[in-house]
């Protein structure tokens, strides 16, 4: 066996189903298994699931057990010589996983590989490539040190952006959400650390693997993270558990700073959960806004699918535009400019990769329309803002 992938799912079944499907196209050439965990969902995940894709193997928790245990859970029935531990908020690229099995081959010294994740605006994020956060670079990134000089190899460490979006570099923290393992490095250094409920256990298994003398890698492959979707990242207990999980990688790789570290740690946990506070009223009444707002959509099809995208679209009220074309053309770029709210392609007619190509960019403007993709399984639209829409 060669890669086994492990999906943690808790309430995101559309999701996840564009997930599994995207998965299910990379992983064709090779031998590889897919574990989805349910951390007892009450959307009736594992049972819609199971009927479209029999070939998962799948675990149900009677409790939600979190992240580390949850992921814990799959990986040791795992027989791959690689571990994915992928989100369900995701999809990835037909070649992603070739891609990455093909580099971890070829450089043995490689305990870990994260890729370039795009933000559904196209947009990369950060947090693709992050360097471990130690004692200065934790405070740089609270202090807000690294914002203001992202470029900078002192203060701006944390996301690294100093270093290339479209090279393959040494980076320090491999991002949880699409997490590539030598499965010989994680019997050297262990399973993740089920002390972390959710959030930090990806930064702490990542030190671990590099401190067992291990290097970790970025690639320029991209996947799309929707990001928040299983996990609402703009609430207050967000901010607070991401937070407590600082505290408790910091007290196990960094104890000597420990007391001074955690007094600063409550503090910042104070004050950013006063501005997240903010934060989320005012994400909320824009959220409202743009669910009331009449969308627009463009619509890109080849004639299969259209109707269906049509209808729905209608049914919703949406105005929309349709880009008629042959299998495999996409419009210009230059409708990313246009006053779209969403540009929808079908999945089943387009690859997962060229959709993602078509949207990726790294600035500096910001594009109006967001990714959606018709899903012919379930006949709806997956979007960000409104989720499955049928």
């Amino acid at each position: 066996m060669k890669l086994s992938i492990v999906i943690v799912n808790y309430n995101v079944r559309y999701y996840l189903e564009q997930c599994l499907l995207s998965v299910e196209k990379a992983l064709v050439g090779v031998l590889g298994e897919v574990f989805v965990v349910d951390n007892h969902s009450t959307d009736d995940s594992v049972p819609y699931l199971r009927a479209k894709f029999p070939w998962v193997r799948y675990i149900e928790n009677s409790e939600n057990v979190g992240f580390s245990r949850a992921n814990n859970q799959a990986i040791r029935e795992a027989r791959g010589e690689y571990v994915l531990l992928l989100n369900p908020d995701t999809f990835v690229g037909e070649r992603t996983l070739r891609e990455c099995i093909d580099f971890m081959d070829k450089n043995p010294q490689a305990g870990m590989c994260g890729v370039g994740m795009m933000r559904a605006d196209g947009s990369f994020a950060p947090e693709s490539r992050r360097g471990v956060p130690t004692p200065f670079v934790a405070f740089c990134k609270m202090t807000g040190l690294g914002s203001l000089f992202p470029k900078s190899r002192l203060f701006g460490r944390y996301y690294m952006q100093y270093l290339n979006k479209q090279a393959i570099n040494p980076i320090e923290i491999v991002s949880g959400a699409f997490m590539f393992i030598r499965r010989s490095a994680l019997d050297k250094v262990g399973l993740l650390d089920e002390t972390f409920f959710m959030y930090g256990e990806d930064i702490d298994l990542s030190y671990r693997v590099l401190k067992a003398g291990y290097k970790n890698y970025y690639l320029p492959t991209h996947i799309l993270h929707y990001k928040g979707e299983s996990t609402k990242k703009d609430s207050l207990k967000y901010v607070n558990a991401f937070h407590k999980a600082m505290v408790i990688f910091f007290k196990k790789h960094f104890a000597h700073y420990s007391a001074i570290y955690s007094a600063f740690i409550t503090l910042t946990v104070f004050l950013r959960g006063v501005m997240s506070y903010l934060m989320q009223k005012s994400r909320a009444l824009s959220r409202k806004k743009m669910k009331m707002k009449r969308q627009k959509f463009l619509i890109v099809s080849d004639g299969q699918n259209l109707d269906d995208m049509k209808q729905i679209a209608e049914k919703h009220g949406f105005k929309y535009d349709v880009f008629h074309s042959r299998l495999g053309d996409v419009p210009s770029t230059d409708v990313l400019y246009r006053d779209y709210d969403y540009i929808v392609f079908d999945t089943s007619r387009y690859p997962f990769s060229s959709i993602l190509e078509f949207f990726r960019h790294d600035g500096p403007y910001r594009q109006t329309p967001l990714i959606a993709t018709y899903i012919p399984s379930n006949k709806s639209i997956m979007t960000l803002l409104q989720g499955a829409i049928n």
